[in-house]
């Protein structure tokens, strides 16, 4: 099976196996959180972005790998990273964190878009083993990256209580 077909591939059933274990596993606890956890958990999960540096990373990736995808990959992941251990960081005070939520959901899912933007205007599909080490990226983190961002845009829309707004903004941990 060529390349140009297996990339995908990996990437639609990367996303099946994520929906399938988030749907029954991950999705029932993080909506009966209160808001802010729930939040707080998702931020977590979106500190380790700093990982998608290794898109640049000689030695970890080949030098076929395309510029044009991986090095808007590796820093939009970066400040996506960088913004989720923000939103962590001031907990504590509320208005703070929920901006820095809002802005690594804003960022990090316009970053995965531009990404697979990118990706197909590179021709990725076809370069996929020059991705080296940071195959396992696209194919196993983003889907659940993707879906998570999902998720919180959800929580964060999603009509709440008068003491739900009272806690998301008052409350102190």
């Amino acid at each position: 099976m060529p390349p140009e077909l297996i990339f995908p591939l990996h990437l639609v059933l990367g996303y099946i196996a994520w929906l399938l274990c988030f749907r029954v596993y991950v999705w029932p606890r993080l909506k009966s959180m209160d808001p802010f956890e729930a939040q707080r958990a998702i931020a977590t999960l979106h500190s380790f972005r700093f990982f998608g540096l290794a898109f640049i990373l000689p030695g970890v990736v080949g030098p076929d790998l395309p510029a044009s995808f991986a090095v808007s990959a590796a820093y939009g992941d970066f400040a996506t990273g960088v913004l989720a251990i923000l939103a962590l960081l001031t907990a504590r005070t509320r208005p703070l964190f929920w901006s820095f939520v809002v802005a690594f959901n804003l960022v990090g899912a316009a970053d995965l878009i531009l990404d697979y933007y990118r990706a197909i205007q590179a021709g990725l599909p076809a370069h996929a083993g020059a991705m080296g080490a940071t195959y396992a990226i696209p194919i196993i983190y983003v889907p659940l990256l993707m879906i998570t961002h999902v998720a919180a845009f959800y929580l964060l829309l999603r009509p709440q209580t008068k003491a739900d707004r009272s806690y998301l903004f008052f409350r102190k941990s």
